[in-house]
């Protein structure tokens, strides 16, 4: 990010709480995504990783705080305009028609239709761009109620993509992806980001956040754990304390990648945790 840029997405003092709850969901986090950054948020169940994508967005209210896209105030953008700029792959969504697979990555192009306006040149470019980057091309004739988890997902992605944003978020993309597909999606998420698109990724993998983000947020019990690059904030002591569970941390010895390995055993036998986490 250059210093005329305004970061991609950022929270200050961010506070959700769900009607009918007595604790907040997110407790004044503060966070800044830089521009064309792979950013990645980790976290237990329950941590607040989905709830931060919603209030980022202006998807849920928040009761404290502000969040900002490119450097605007979210409620300050229009809807379409905030397509434009922000593709989202949520982590599950339900479909109220029967859509072809090419019909589905279309939509994608819907914030720059105007009403009943046809697709141009320019948009069937973009979808079939989207597609063949996301494996997809061949099953554009297929109804997505025929597709398998994994082939669902790709084109959910390749949805997002044909919608040509600045900034990408996603929830758990590579949940049912084998591994095939699931590391040409991250590495096309580290490509797209390599190329000045920002990429904000939600996931339960520590390994991917180690291997493809330049940044990573670790949220335990809605606060901030840790904030910083992959080796700041994937230390053992940390990790364990956030997930309650033995982990060891070390690089590979063939790639040098940083590494995650949870441990035989309980928490428990690792005695008293230690209270230093990285900020």
């Amino acid at each position: 990010m250059t210093s005329d840029q305004a970061p991609a997405l950022e929270a200050t003092e961010l506070t959700v709480q769900y009607p009918s709850t007595d604790k907040a969901a997110l407790n004044r986090v503060s966070m800044i995504v830089p521009s064309g950054a792979f950013y990645a948020v980790l976290g237990p169940n329950g941590s607040g990783k989905s709830t931060l994508l919603r209030a980022l967005l202006g998807m849920v209210p928040s009761v404290g705080g502000e969040t900002r896209v490119s450097g605007r105030a979210v409620s300050d953008w229009k809807r379409r305009d905030l397509a434009r700029e922000v593709g989202v792959v949520a982590q599950a969504e339900s479909l109220a028609f029967p859509l072809t697979v090419r019909d589905l990555v279309g939509m994608g192009r819907y914030p720059y239709l105007k009403p009943l306006q046809s697709e141009t040149s320019t948009d069937r470019a973009a979808v079939k761009r989207a597609m063949e980057r996301c494996d997809v091309w061949e099953l554009g004739h297929r109804f997505v109620s025929t597709l398998s988890g994994g082939e669902l997902q790709r084109a959910r992605v390749a949805r997002a993509l044909a919608q040509e944003p600045r900034v990408l978020v996603l929830d758990e993309p590579t949940a049912s992806l084998d591994i095939r597909h699931e590391m040409e999606i991250l590495e096309l998420l580290r490509s797209s980001a390599d190329g000045g698109m920002t990429i904000f990724l939600i996931t339960h993998h520590l390994d991917h956040a180690a291997r493809f983000a330049d940044r990573v947020l670790l949220l335990d019990r809605g606060s901030v754990a840790a904030e910083g690059a992959p080796r700041e904030v994937l230390r053992e002591s940390t990790l364990q304390e956030v997930y309650q569970w033995p982990v060891s941390v070390d690089d590979d010895p063939d790639t040098g990648i940083l590494r995650v390995t949870p441990q035989s055993g309980s928490y428990r036998s690792l005695g008293s945790a230690s209270s230093n986490r990285v900020r």
